[in-house]
């Protein structure tokens, strides 16, 4: 069975880093920092093309990750950014 996203939530576009530069964010992204390419909807409008970072085409959705509702995602995403970043 496929987890399907909250449509709207965004959190996984606004949780994570992302390492690498990619279109409009040479740079990447920093964990909490909201995408560029997240629109007033919290709608990837890069979902399905190309130009979408390959962190975000590997990443799939499921219950442990995304909770039931959108602020569960946002916090067990912080959490995962938090965990799994290397320390200095």
């Amino acid at each position: 069975m496929t987890f399907a996203c909250r449509l709207g939530c965004g959190a996984c576009c606004i949780a994570p880093s992302i390492t690498t530069p990619f279109l409009g964010m040479p740079n990447g992204k920093r964990a909490g920092e909201r995408c560029v390419h997240l629109d007033a909807a919290n709608l990837c409008v890069l979902f399905g093309r190309p130009e979408r970072p390959r962190f975000c085409s590997d990443l799939r959705p499921e219950p442990s990750m995304c909770g039931t509702k959108d602020t569960e995602a946002m916090a067990i995403l912080t959490w995962l950014e938090q965990a799994t970043h290397p320390t200095t």
